[in-house]
C-alpha cells in the first residue's frame, strides 16, 4: 500500500477541495469541506479499497492524512 495512492483515494471523497491541498501532513479535519458525511465516505473507501474497518475513534485520533494512513497500515 502506497501513501500517495491513499492520499489520492482520500482526496476523491471531496468534491470542492483542490487535490493539491492533500498531502500526508494535511490536517483533514481543518478543511472547509470536512463533514461527518465525508468521514463516513472515508470509512467506506478504506473498507472497500483496503479491506480495513476503521472506527470513528480512528478518525478522531488521527490529525493528518499520514496519521490515518499509518492506522490503516497497522490494521492490514
Amino acid at each position: 500500500m502506497e501513501l500517495n495512492e491513499f492520499i489520492g483515494k482520500f482526496a476523491e471523497q471531496f468534491d470542492d477541495t483542490d487535490a493539491n491541498e492533500f498531502t500526508a501532513e494535511t490536517n483533514f479535519k481543518e478543511l472547509d469541506e470536512w463533514s461527518s458525511l465525508i468521514a463516513l465516505s472515508v470509512l467506506a473507501m478504506v473498507d472497500e479499497e483496503y479491506n480495513v474497518q476503521l472506527k470513528g475513534d480512528n478518525i478522531i485520533n488521527a490529525q493528518s492524512i499520514g496519521d490515518l494512513f499509518q492506522i490503516v497500515c497497522s490494521k492490514k
